[in-house]
């Protein structure tokens, strides 16, 4: 009896780690001092531009979307999911991304698919500026079937003090806008499989390919399109639309004493919701709870400016939606 006949193989973890190193070196920023392969990610930040620097952290994963990226062989698009879902969670509260760790845990490693999966993290990171610093891999047979796995990521980002989004600023009449999401990102997975199963391959008019290639669409990042808005008084709050719905997450930025009036239907809904709302008999108030149903994220923004983001956002070829306002609960 050895390590690999037990389930282990470290052969396979190292063969992972040569594959990967040329990709994740490709997200190394300026502050990166110590390459892969170090029991700690060293970064030296550069606060110089920010008076009062704050870190933000996040932590998340991407839930049974795995399912089918597993179901279609494809994994590279959850990888992104991963980076975005956390980049998002930090930009809400004004915060730039610094850098990223994410944890593998399987059954059986296979280095091929690993590496793909690290493809989609280090398209991510890339592309939201963010270093992919560290991580770790996990061989778990017993715990995890031989061809199941499980992400998880964190990151780190920064904010000056003065410049932190946290919806204290929220008053009655400020209006909220939404912007467009890619389908379900990453949240509502369970219901969407159980009411989908067995028809991953199938297809329905107006979807672009198959339900299954629909519900791997990437999780975006709104990095870009949010961020030459930080500092500004006009942006009163904003909210990543994940698990709970619209509702549920934007209430968690709003001062008590405070609701929200949500005009339901205002903006254009991807087909795929309506499949699941219609396929699974699913009620109306389960499916507002469940997914974002088309809005990725929500602004909140102080009423006579209304139009001056709105024209901000079209200049930069982003759809907006004026999907309701702040009013006394």
């Amino acid at each position: 009896m050895d390590y690999k006949k037990a389930g282990v193989d470290i052969s396979a973890g190292e063969e992972f780690v040569r594959l990967i190193k040329p990709q994740v070196r490709k997200t190394f920023t300026p502050g990166v001092i110590t390459d892969i392969g170090a029991f700690g990610g060293f970064f030296q930040p550069d606060f110089s531009h920010y008076k009062k620097p704050v870190l933000v952290s996040s932590i998340d994963g991407v839930g049974t979307k795995l399912k089918i990226a597993i179901e279609f062989g494809r994994y590279d698009t959850v990888g992104s999911c991963l980076v975005n879902h956390c980049v998002n969670d930090i930009l809400v509260c004004g915060a730039k991304p610094l850098f990223f760790l994410d944890y593998y845990a399987c059954g059986k490693l296979s280095p091929e698919i690993a590496a793909a999966v690290v493809t989609g993290m280090v398209n991510a990171c890339t592309e939201n500026g963010c270093a992919l610093i560290g991580g770790e891999t996990a061989e778990m047979p017993g715990l995890y079937d031989k061809e199941d796995f499980d992400l998880a990521g964190s990151i780190v980002g920064v904010v000056d003090h003065e410049k932190i989004i946290n919806g204290s600023a929220i008053e009655e009449g400020d209006v909220l806008v939404g912007l467009p999401s890619t389908g379900l990102h990453t949240n509502g997975y369970s219901l969407a499989r159980k009411v989908l199963e067995g028809r991953m391959h199938q297809t329905f008019e107006g979807l672009e390919g198959s339900v299954g290639e629909e519900l791997l669409k990437v999780h975006r990042s709104y990095l870009r399109v949010i961020e030459p808005f930080f500092g500004s008084p006009d942006i009163k709050g904003l909210s990543h639309i994940t698990g709970g719905g619209l509702m549920g997450n934007t209430m968690r930025i709003v001062p008590e004493g405070l609701t929200l009036d949500v005009a339901w239907g205002s903006w254009p809904e991807p087909v795929i919701f309506d499949i699941i709302r219609r396929e699974g008999s699913v009620p109306e108030e389960d499916m507002r709870r469940t997914f974002n149903l088309g809005l990725g994220l929500v602004m909140i923004i102080e009423k006579n400016a209304v139009e001056r983001v709105l024209c901000a956002l079209t200049s930069q070829k982003e759809n907006a939606y004026i999907i309701g306002k702040v009013c006394r609960a």
